[in-house]
């Protein structure tokens, strides 16, 4: 409960990126430019995946219930922050907070999870070749992703539930460009230590775990890759999952020092910086990153291109 001198707050207001028209209307366009081809570069690998029957793999499974998640991601993030750049209104409702920061919770963590469900499927098509089709049968794969969404939804409900039954009465500015979760702790006007304590063990159960299980499968990757007796071999196997390790690099590179790094007075300006890092940067480039090193996904689009020519 709020005090007696206290109001509570029932909304949150966003400091504005710049009092410059000129420049918060040049990253309006940036920024829209950025979410377009997101949106485009992961509807195509949605379609993809979807149409060519070269691409039914497990691996192709899970890369399409990842661009599904970008697209989710970024569509819970960038229209308001699009809407804050042109409007002199930069309010949010105590609902809307909440909503935005359940979805980025929930978005986040499940990506995590997928990430390293995807490496998996690598480790296992590497290290077990002769019982991949066991090992990662439909029925497997739609277990690991039902199991990553899951994690992500109830890690988003306890996180939104135990950061929105904190007292908030004042001051209700976010120094942030969307809602995150350690710039409204801030905020409240109650001890926030426990909640503090519960952000940083989710981070290190569902950040730092599902990153060590990458990082454990990628050196048996690497082991098996080096026994391999021919040089070209080597290459091509590790052609196979470059593109996964480069998606890993960008995501948690950025995710890790925002969430697990000391706290400090400036630490908010460098995590909005890191922030649009992982929330736009890297939703943009995954199919870029996908398409441009994988030689399965180039055939696909010239087999789909050639049958639109064609018709």
């Amino acid at each position: 409960m709020a005090g007696r001198n206290h109001t509570v707050v029932i909304h949150f207001f966003f400091v504005p990126v710049s009092n410059l028209l000129v420049l918060r209307a040049s990253l309006f366009f940036l920024l829209m430019l950025m979410y377009l081809l997101t949106i485009a570069g992961n509807m195509l690998i949605i379609t993809l995946t979807v149409v060519d029957p070269a691409l039914r793999s497990p691996m192709y499974f899970f890369l399409r219930n990842l661009s599904f998640l970008e697209i989710s991601y970024t569509s819970s993030i960038i229209p308001k922050m699009l809407v804050n750049f042109l409007s002199e209104d930069q309010s949010i409702s105590f609902l809307g907070f909440a909503t935005q920061m359940y979805f980025f919770t929930f978005l986040g963590i499940t990506e995590c999870c997928l990430l390293a469900a995807m490496s998996y499927d690598r480790y296992v098509a590497i290290c077990h070749p002769l019982h991949y089709t066991a090992m990662m049968s439909r029925a497997v794969c739609l277990q690991l992703s039902a199991v990553c969404w899951l994690i992500g939804l109830l890690v988003g409900v306890e996180q939104t539930t135990l950061i929105f039954t904190l007292p908030y009465c004042g001051p209700n500015r976010i120094n942030h460009f969307f809602c995150d979760l350690s710039p409204l702790l801030k905020l409240a006007c109650a001890d926030t230590y426990k909640n503090e304590i519960s952000i940083f063990i989710s981070s290190v159960l569902f950040i730092m775990v599902p990153f060590l299980l990458i990082l454990v499968s990628y050196l048996h990757i690497l082991h098996a890759i080096l026994k391999r007796p021919s040089a070209t071999g080597r290459s091509k196997t590790f052609s196979t999952c470059s593109s996964h390790l480069i998606v890993v690099t960008l995501f948690y590179g950025s995710g890790i020092v925002t969430y697990l790094k000391p706290k400090s007075s400036n630490s908010l300006n460098i995590d909005k910086l890191l922030s649009l890092f992982y929330t736009v940067v890297t939703p943009m480039l995954n199919p870029l990153v996908y398409s441009l090193r994988n030689k399965e996904v180039k055939e696909a689009l010239r087999r789909v291109m050639a049958r639109k020519i064609s018709v």
